[in-house]
């Protein structure tokens, strides 16, 4: 007991407690229990450990299950740093004002349950989101949409719930630069799906790629804890509400457009290239054309503004396997004879072209080019025909039209694919952005800075496939029917005109696939 002490006993406290921040917080802290009230901080082993860690990496990244007191470890530590260390500056960042304030008002908590002989610094400034000792040193509460700390450097930068901060690359970049004179950086937070910013820092941290320190805590790490304990708490919870508040489980975690499972299986599917063909090596080759095989290829064209890709597919229609893709920057023009050059190798397979603003322009080079198997359809319903029968019509239009109204169903066919198998995917690429496709407010779409452009060209994909194409097929299947009952007629017809009785493929246009095809995949793109 403090009373129990001499002067001199409570001078070799305080240098202890000085030079030792777990013994400080073992002995001398005290925190509210919600059903036990003020109880001394007894840290539980995973607890020390976190505190052992703050003092001997700079920085740290804390992947954790919800209710484990490590916001309130943080707080010890803060408490101890700010008491014992002249002029420390340190800022507390959250998604909310009012949980970064909550953070801070833990530390005055434990200021005000210390014994007075232990308080060698005063605090001299007190406000609701900030105090300051009479050492200098000082904390401050701040929401991710504030620019506090940006102009001063940092001692500790403390981010609570990081996983949930939007943004939160963009604000790294800025309080990075406070931290450059020695400042450190405590990362905390349950997982919230991955690509964002956290999930970055603790992945990367596990492969040693960054400077951070990471830290897992599972639900298991609490000694109070065990399986039973487990299966009553998540008797009435969700898959994913288990994944984030207690497994540290990212696949699982966010939300996702394709369920953690499904994607498991398309991981398990990729493959590398055969080839990696055109200048910028960008067009990724696993099967060239075989000969007797119907291909489909979708493409969707950037929009402009330098953040996304011009990109496009092309699948086997017997298996649906993806054989090709292109992924890149090209200009506009350079696009489209990528385009045209890619469905000539594939035999001039149908070609589906998103027509937004700048999709529109590459379908007009590839009609000026000639290209003799586009896609068109009939304008407000997706009902494919072919070019024929789309310049016999006038409501017809060349491409495919995403809408607010197609867009949730051709999500859905994609949805439908990979749940059920349908489809086999072998690019990385196109798996990296369904793992950061999300749902947000309702609308499906890559995750911030993110792309969805491969996504949007998959999902095309596999709409067509399964309905344009389908239908198309049992029409023809119907015609041909048709035309084995009526006799024979004497009518003649131009086999040179597309879409009569006897026409067929000029050699010259559709050129048999390459003898050497490694060498005409590494020419083909050249524009």
């Amino acid at each position: 007991m403090s009373y129990q002490l001499s002067k001199q006993d409570k001078l070799k406290e305080i240098l202890k407690s000085g030079k030792d921040p777990v013994y400080f917080i073992k002995n001398y802290c005290k925190i509210s229990h919600p059903m036990q009230g003020l109880i001394p901080f007894r840290l539980y082993d995973f607890q020390e450990d976190a505190i052992r860690d703050f003092n001997d990496y700079r920085f740290n990244v804390i992947l954790k299950a919800r209710q484990l007191g490590i916001s309130t470890t943080a707080a010890a530590y803060i408490s101890w740093m700010l008491l014992f260390h002249r002029d420390k500056n340190v800022l507390v960042v959250a998604t909310k004002l009012n949980t970064a304030a909550n953070l801070v008002r833990k530390v005055k908590h434990i200021f005000r349950h210390l014994p007075d002989w232990m308080m060698i610094s005063k605090i001299t400034i007190d406000n609701r989101t900030s105090f300051e000792l009479q050492n200098g040193s000082q904390i401050k509460a701040s929401s991710t949409s504030g620019d506090a700390g940006r102009s001063e450097a940092l001692t500790l930068l403390v981010v609570d719930e990081a996983a949930f901060v939007e943004g939160m690359d963009e604000m790294w970049a800025g309080l990075y630069p406070t931290l450059s004179t020695g400042g450190r950086c405590v990362a905390l937070s349950s997982p919230n799906g991955v690509g964002n910013w956290f999930h970055k820092a603790y992945t990367e941290a596990e492969e040693g790629k960054n400077d951070f320190n990471p830290i897992k805590l599972k639900w298991g790490v609490h000694p109070d804890r065990d399986q039973e304990w487990f299966e009553k708490e998540t008797r009435n919870m969700s898959r994913r509400e288990i994944a984030q508040e207690l497994e540290c489980n990212f696949n699982q975690s966010g939300e996702g457009v394709l369920h953690p499972s499904d994607m498991e299986n398309v991981q398990r599917g990729l493959s590398e290239p055969k080839y990696k063909a055109g200048i910028d090596r960008n067009f990724w080759i696993w099967e060239e054309y075989q000969e007797g095989i119907e291909y489909l290829l979708a493409a969707d064209v950037a929009r402009g503004d330098g953040k996304d890709y011009s990109v496009f597919h092309i699948w086997r229609l017997d298996t649906f396997e993806q054989v090709a893709e292109y992924q890149g920057k090209p200009s506009l023009g350079d696009f489209a004879t990528m385009t045209f050059d890619a469905s000539k190798e594939y035999g001039f397979c149908l070609t589906v072209v998103e027509n937004n603003s700048l999709g529109i322009a590459v379908l007009e080079k590839l009609i000026d080019r000639e290209h003799p198997n586009l896609y068109y359809s009939i304008k407000g319903t997706h009902e494919y025909v072919n070019e024929v029968e789309a310049q016999q019509r006038s409501n017809s239009i060349v491409g495919f039209s995403t809408t607010p109204k197609t867009r949730p169903l051709i999500i859905a066919k994609l949805e439908e694919f990979v749940r059920n198998k349908l489809i086999k995917i072998n690019s990385s690429r196109t798996y990296n952005e369904m793992t950061t496709f999300i749902w947000h407010n309702g609308r499906p779409e890559a995750q911030r800075s993110y792309n969805d452009d491969l996504i949007m060209a998959l999902a095309i994909s596999c709409w067509v496939r399964d309905t344009a194409l389908v239908v198309n097929k049992r029409e023809l299947e119907y015609k041909k029917a048709m035309l084995a009952s009526i006799s024979v007629s004497s009518t003649t017809f131009d086999s040179k005109i597309p879409g009569m009785h006897g026409y067929k493929k000029n050699n010259d246009m559709f050129r048999k696939p390459a003898k050497n095809p490694q060498r005409e995949y590494a020419a083909l793109l050249k524009g």
